[in-house]
């Protein structure tokens, strides 16, 4: 069984630059090493923050989301 596996072009989004996503890429989704630390840099130094403390609501919304993702992948295996 020959198996293709279809790459997508994403843009970094540290840098911008367009690149081929692939999903075992230990840099994703970013393009390179360097960038994820950028990434990484910009959190510790509190560039990047959560605008407001977690609430109930939030959770209740994540759950429903994990919820759904749960039902369509059972929905796809069956379909195997």
């Amino acid at each position: 069984m020959v198996c293709y596996v279809s790459y997508v072009q994403r843009k970094c989004p540290t840098c911008g630059v367009s690149f081929e996503f692939d999903p075992t890429s230990k840099w994703r989704p970013f393009c390179t090493r360097r960038c994820k630390l950028v990434d990484l840099g910009n959190w510790m130094d509190g560039v990047y923050r959560i605008s407001r403390p977690l609430g109930v609501d939030d959770l209740q919304e994540d759950e429903a989301l994990l919820s759904q993702l749960m039902a369509d992948a059972k929905t796809d295996r069956e379909k195997q």
